[in-house]
């Protein structure tokens, strides 16, 4: 798939590691088709954005296609916050998309709608929040975060969703936008059980 050309925007997949629900990794994960989500979830960014690059493992992607565009956690072990700030610390662009590998039914067009709203406002943090939970894992973040993130990093604390608020500006899409935007809420699904990706091999909606 040919690479966008908004030169504003880098796009990170964080692919985690073995999940303790799954029993395996989810990157590694087959769709219907045979494409691993790891494979579906580069080829999606790589419509949105013109440099994608992975958030994991170098040791594990040594051999990937997309080998020389490996992040490593500068934290290791503190789940996707760490590989946020890993990110963004990588970065050269003041924009940058984040995407969980486990997010499968997120779209192109989701993901173009998301930086067209990032690019319309000076928030820190451009989220989709679906009742009471914001997305962070389908979310754009300027650079500036990885302050925020680092600090709360060094202080043994863990949890992104903590972090929206005080200083930070958040622009939050709230579900009633989404939908008149034309976005369904489930193209936030992600996989977490064994259920839940028989379900998506299956073609149907992940409760």
């Amino acid at each position: 798939m040919e690479h966008a050309a908004a030169g504003d925007l880098t796009a990170f997949v964080l692919t985690g590691g073995k999940s303790s629900r799954m029993g395996r990794d989810k990157a590694a994960l087959s769709l219907a088709d045979g494409e691993s989500l790891l494979e579906h979830a580069l080829a999606v960014c790589a419509a949105v954005a013109p440099e994608v690059r992975i958030v994991g493992s170098r040791a594990r992607y040594a051999q990937h296609a997309w080998a020389g565009q490996i992040v490593e956690d500068i934290f290791p072990d503190r789940g996707p916050l760490g590989g946020i700030h890993a990110a963004l610390k990588s970065s050269a662009t003041e924009l940058n998309l984040v995407v969980g590998v486990d997010m499968p039914l997120v779209t192109t067009e989701l993901l173009e709608y998301l930086a067209k709203r990032a690019r319309k406002t000076q928030a820190v943090v451009t989220v989709a929040r679906l009742g009471e939970r914001y997305q962070p894992l389908c979310a754009v973040y300027r650079r500036t975060f990885a302050e925020v993130a680092e600090g709360a990093l060094r202080e043994g604390r863990n949890k992104i969703d903590a972090l929206f608020g005080g200083a930070i500006t958040v622009d939050v899409i709230e579900e009633s936008e989404l939908g008149e935007a034309g976005y369904r809420v489930e193209l936030f699904a992600n996989v977490n059980t064994p259920e839940e990706y028989e379900q998506l091999r299956q073609g149907n909606a992940i409760t």
